[in-house]
């Protein structure tokens, strides 16, 4: 379940490129893994529809063709978005976002089904995609439920909580998307919810794990009270790729800032 010696830092990488671990470069194993049937590539380059989620996969030590894999892939002047990389990109792509963050694993977590949780399909989408809005978890969009089991609360009908699975590296499963509705904050539903998508992942055989901003430390509390423990640093990066040279001088308006990430989750 972990890497050995200091688990803030990454496992040795193969001759290859390719991280040895698959919490290593985690949208990388699972594009090329159990979510391959996601995956758009061109040269090196893999990466999810964008209604799907953000995230895009680099080589652990990207070359210049790759970059250039990158932005035809993407297009002159969209957002990519990478987790798990630290190196900076070209000089001419523009940051929009960047942040430190941390990765944790299983060690010990007690799952539980809840009785209260209810599963979530792409007919939810619109409430899912309000309770986002609402509560900024991280990046959640149109069919970022067919990644994998979200599970949700109702109260007088309305979607309150859910939490649910992203990234799947073979034989891991992110859980992600956990997010609690002001009005019913301090009930203990997002440690409930986490606890239940947790349980449906080990009824597999696999192991949970998530990510957050190391700076959301009320979140990283929480799940460390509930039996994650830090696997290692990691870091998010959004940036622009660089416009057409006829365009370069509009491209990077404020609507840009889709590439943020909010909390990251």
């Amino acid at each position: 379940m972990s890497s050995s010696g200091d688990p803030t830092r990454p496992d040795a990488a193969h001759p290859l490129g390719d991280a040895a671990h698959p919490l290593d470069n985690p949208a990388r194993a699972s594009l090329t893994g159990p979510h391959a049937h996601f995956a758009e590539h061109r040269g090196r380059i893999l990466r999810y529809p964008p209604d799907v989620t953000p995230w895009l996969a680099l080589p652990d030590r990207p070359e210049a063709q790759d970059w250039a894999d990158v932005a035809a892939l993407a297009g002159p002047g969209e957002s990519i978005t990478l987790t798990a990389f630290r190196e900076p990109p070209p000089d001419d792509w523009e940051i929009v976002f960047q942040a430190e963050g941390v990765q944790l694993v299983d060690d010990g977590v007690d799952t539980a089904p809840d009785p209260e949780a209810v599963l979530l399909g792409p007919a939810d989408v619109p409430e899912m995609l309000e309770l986002v809005a609402r509560t900024r978890p991280g990046p959640f969009l149109p069919r970022t439920v067919e990644l994998g089991t979200y599970l949700g609360i109702r109260r007088s009908g309305v979607l309150v909580a859910m939490a649910g699975e992203r990234l799947h590296p073979p034989g891991w499963t992110e859980i992600s998307g956990v997010c609690t509705d002001e009005s019913v904050r301090g009930e203990g539903l997002a440690t409930r919810l986490v606890r239940a998508v947790a349980h449906g992942i080990e009824e597999r055989g696999e192991t949970p794990f998530l990510h957050a901003a190391a700076s959301n430390v009320n979140a990283i509390r929480l799940y460390e009270s509930l039996g994650f423990r830090l696997r290692r640093r990691t870091a998010f990066l959004s940036a622009l790729v660089p416009a057409e040279p006829e365009r370069r001088t509009d491209a990077r308006t404020p609507a840009r800032g889709k590439g943020s990430l909010e909390q990251v989750g």
